[in-house]
């Protein structure tokens, strides 16, 4: 990339010329107006226009309805040098990664073994895996790592391609690991750290790879044709490849990155389009799937659980996951002010990571800029993938407008006439 340069792709003048969309419905199912949705989709288009993203998909329900499922862009083959040959028009179906967002997938999946009384997030995670007790993580609990205030924020050694290819090197490391701070008693975003240890914690409670256990749980009841760590052999001709875009990472975003990941901008663009990185399991990051396949998981959370009249999680079990482990903080790795619960980030009020007045939300942040996340108070499942990994840029006003449209054309419905998130009223008494 060059230094003096916004490093944006190409961006065509007819943008509908890149756009496809696939089984949206009358807006009106969703309480909402077509020139509601034209709102929020200009806002997309807005976005795109930064030329910070190849490639940006979006599916939003509301009251279970898809209002949008577009996807705008190339999956291949336009970058910051400008568009190639080779490039490819995505459509809504196209897979990509979700990086961090496949943390709440992964933490859902420890929330199933816990509702299904095989562990207790109040155990130490030494108690399914003795290894992970060395050098003073003896009373480490999986709480702790599902909020993040495990004490191993990261990996204290050189992130390299092929240390992320090897899993198993990798909780070698972390078994003999020394926290940098007493579990508890920190809260720093754990990137990978946490993912790969709670992977490990499900396989040997399990006696079964987690892939099976993602696919056995979620992917085939839901069906989702592909929701799972990498990505089959059969639709790599089909993923989305990520580009590094945006202010020349050396000026500062390889600094952060570094704090966060242990690695910089090009490392975490490489891994990713690698067919290695697509065949290993990554629990904290390396789901591929679609906007609309994301946006389905998220809406079977904001219907306490419940997709298609099968109960994929118990709503109780929703419920715990999502309730807050503190107030809005200042997090020692991402240095921003966050809010998490067992598993997901939590929106704020007034303003947040899924938008304004969002402080009932749940969800999940994926680098560098994709959004998965539910709203009950709106009624709303929303994400928004993309493959600009783009930390500082010209896209930062724009993305900001865009969930000011969401939460503003799909605004707060009262309250009695909100699905309940736990199933019934009556559960949710039960549950206070």
């Amino acid at each position: 990339m060059k230094l003096f340069s916004t490093n944006t792709c190409y961006v065509p003048r007819d943008l509908n010329s890149i756009t496809t969309s696939k089984n949206e419905v009358d807006p009106a199912l969703g309480g909402l107006s077509g020139a509601q949705i034209e709102k929020i989709w200009s806002s997309v288009e807005t976005l795109y226009k930064s030329g910070n993203h190849p490639l940006i998909s979006v599916c939003i329900r509301r009251h279970g309805h898809i209002m949008i499922n577009r996807s705008i862009g190339y999956r291949q083959g336009n970058s910051a040098a400008g568009l190639s040959s080779d490039a490819v028009i995505a459509n809504p179906d196209t897979p990509i990664c979700l990086f961090s967002a496949s943390k709440l997938v992964s933490a859902m999946l420890v929330h199933i073994l816990n509702e299904q009384g095989k562990i207790n997030l109040l155990d130490p995670v030494s108690r399914y895996i003795p290894e992970f007790a060395a050098n003073g993580k003896r009373r480490a609990t999986i709480f702790h790592l599902l909020s993040h205030r495990g004490g191993i924020p990261k990996i204290e050694t050189e992130v390299t391609p092929e240390l992320l290819f090897d899993r198993e090197k990798i909780l070698q490391l972390l078994y003999v690991a020394k926290p940098v701070a007493r579990a508890g008693s920190q809260l720093s975003y754990h990137a990978v750290t946490a993912g790969y240890i709670l992977g490990e914690l499900i396989e040997r409670v399990t006696g079964q790879d987690i892939r099976d256990f993602l696919h056995t749980h979620i992917e085939k009841p839901m069906d989702l044709p592909f929701f799972n760590y990498g990505l089959k052999p059969e639709l790599r001709d089909q993923v989305a490849l990520n580009y590094p875009t945006g202010i020349h990472p050396s000026l500062g975003s390889d600094v952060y990155l570094n704090r966060v990941l242990g690695g910089g901008l090009e490392l975490a663009v490489n891994v990713t389009n690698d067919t290695r990185f697509m065949d290993t399991v990554c629990p904290a990051g390396n789901i591929y799937t679609s906007a609309e396949q994301a946006n389905r998981f998220m809406e079977m959370l904001l219907n306490g659980g419940s997709y298609q009249d099968k109960q994929i999680i118990r709503p109780e079990t929703v419920f715990r996951a999502t309730l807050p482990t503190s107030n809005t903080t200042i997090d020692r790795s991402l240095l921003a002010p966050m809010r998490y619960a067992l598993g997901p980030m939590l929106g704020t009020n007034p303003v947040g990571l899924f938008g304004p007045n969002s402080g009932q939300a749940f969800g999940h942040l994926g680098f560098s800029n994709i959004l998965c996340w539910a709203d009950p108070e709106r009624d709303i499942s929303v994400s928004i993938l993309n493959t600009g990994k783009s930390v500082l840029g010209t896209h930062l006003p724009a993305l900001g407008y865009l969930l000011y449209q969401i939460s503003a054309q799909c605004p707060i419905i009262a309250k009695e006439q909100r699905r309940s998130l736990f199933g019934s009223d009556q559960h949710e008494a039960n549950l206070v």
